[in-house]
């Protein structure tokens, strides 16, 4: 079954939220997970006309259930290519779903510095959280049953399809 919101009024209508949110600035930096949520963050760093270089995270050292799913045999290394000590941090992923991904990109960020704020912006949020984390800004909001999934391909274009796991 495919989903198919309008992605780039999606990422407009959050690039607007996001101004109306922080006070950007020469300072603002934004922080993409990779993979889905770097594809995101692109297109909206370039919205946001941001002058600090965009940020990637991978955060399968970070995972809490490696040791029960495995590795991703794409590991990637992340770069963030600023300081974060009291810097603004916009956090992309795509979808947020139970809040694990996001726990371990924020565990990943401060091992890097401190930052001033972190935000969370996300494509989709859906139903399932297991941790209380809560985007600031959301593209699309989907309840999805049991065994559902929501997954972005992409990078050109970007498309949302929903998935029945058995």
């Amino acid at each position: 079954m495919s989903v198919q919101p309008d992605i780039e009024s999606l990422l407009e209508q959050m690039a607007t939220d996001l101004r109306r949110l922080l006070t950007i600035d020469g300072q603002t930096a934004m922080v993409g997970i990779h993979t889905g949520g770097v594809w995101v963050a692109e297109r909206l760093h370039r919205k946001l006309e941001l002058d600090v270089p965009l940020g990637t995270l991978d955060i399968s050292f970070y995972r809490d259930d490696f040791t029960r799913i495995g590795m991703n045999p794409q590991v990637r290394p992340s770069e963030l290519p600023f300081a974060l000590d009291e810097r603004d941090i916009i956090l992309v992923d795509d979808v947020l779903h139970t809040g694990r991904t996001i726990r371990a990109a924020m565990n990943e960020l401060f091992d890097y510095g401190r930052p001033a704020s972190i935000v969370l912006a996300v494509l989709v949020e859906r139903s399932g959280r297991e941790l209380p984390i809560e985007a600031s800004v959301v593209g699309h909001h989907m309840d999805l049953g049991p065994g559902e999934h929501v997954k972005l391909s992409g990078p050109d274009p970007l498309k949302l399809e929903v998935k029945t796991i058995s």
